[in-house]
């Protein structure tokens, strides 16, 4: 196996989101890190993580999986996703996501229908189309509106979104903990040393669980492997990106994604994995799954 060069984690990739983020001893880390996303909305005391795989009301329902799936202490369900490339149906996949802890409070008998809240958030290592050219805005917050009034209709729904391509702070620039949080998460795979602005305690817990040379053998080959999938998937958007340029940058991106979906869905499938699971990390469908 070859050796993985950096110091820390890469959080981009899905075992290392789910290593640093989704694991019982680092919890805490989490729910640091929903505090600072939330920006006082909800201030989470305790966590507690719950199984990412979500079944239908039948056996014949589609499953999903959730990268991070957790209540707190008020039993309010959050959604965590890190969303490493574009997807044409994303926003629809995010809302139909949130409808699993919605459904799941439903009560037998009689029921007043009180809901508890839930929150999706997603990092997101890409960009919305439709504010592309707004450098500053890349933290999103989206609940039901009224739209004459412009006033939140229903304060029990919350979607975060994170565009971190567009989040270019120095660590100069640092002020709050979401700014700090969203330096680590960004810039975590290039650093050499914990920052000097980043000294607060749960940020010496985050930087040694980061440190690769901490991982077991048997964590370093799943985050090899994952790493992998992930630079695979970078390699063939750039290449996709360079060739396009000639008939178009659109274009080129849209069939270099599509391609290297297929070739990593294919490796999934001669693994044996879990055709839902294969669906949501390349965003094919079943039936396009099935061909391959």
């Amino acid at each position: 196996m070859e050796e993985i060069a950096g110091k820390y984690i890469n959080p981009y990739t899905d075992y290392g989101f789910k290593y640093l983020f989704g694991t019982e001893p680092n919890k805490d880390i989490t729910l640091e890190l929903l505090n600072a996303l939330l920006q006082g909305k909800e201030v989470i005391k305790s966590l507690t993580l719950l199984p990412t795989e979500q079944l239908g009301d039948t056996k014949d329902d589609r499953r999903s999986v959730f990268d991070i799936y957790c209540k707190n202490e008020k039993g309010e369900k959050i959604i965590i996703e890190m969303q490493k490339a574009d997807q044409q149906w994303f926003k629809d996949r995010s809302v139909y996501y949130s409808s699993f802890p919605i459904r799941q409070q439903g009560e037998k008998g009689q029921w007043r229908f009180g809901l508890k809240a839930v929150y999706t958030i997603g990092i997101l290592d890409f960009v919305f189309d439709e504010d592309k050219d707004d450098k500053e805005y890349y933290h999103h917050v989206v609940q039901l509106m009224d739209v004459n009034t412009k006033t939140v209709f229903y304060d029990k729904l919350t979607y975060i979104y994170l565009e971190m391509p567009k989040f270019q702070k120095t660590e100069a620039e640092l002020k709050t903990m979401t700014d700090k949080w969203l330096y680590a998460l960004k810039n975590l795979p290039r650093l050499l040393e914990r920052p000097a602005a980043l000294q607060e305690r749960i940020f010496k817990k985050f930087f040694e669980v980061a440190e690769i040379g901490n991982l077991s053998k048997e964590e370093y080959a799943k985050y090899f492997e994952s790493e992998k999938v992930y630079y695979d998937n970078d390699g063939a958007i750039r290449t996709a990106e360079a060739k396009g340029l000639a008939k178009g940058r659109a274009e080129g991106r849209a069939e270099g994604i599509e391609e290297n979906k297929r070739a990593n869905a294919r490796r999934m499938k001669a693994d044996n994995m879990d055709i839902n699971l294969i669906s949501k990390y390349t965003g094919l469908t079943a039936e396009e799954i099935s061909t391959l």
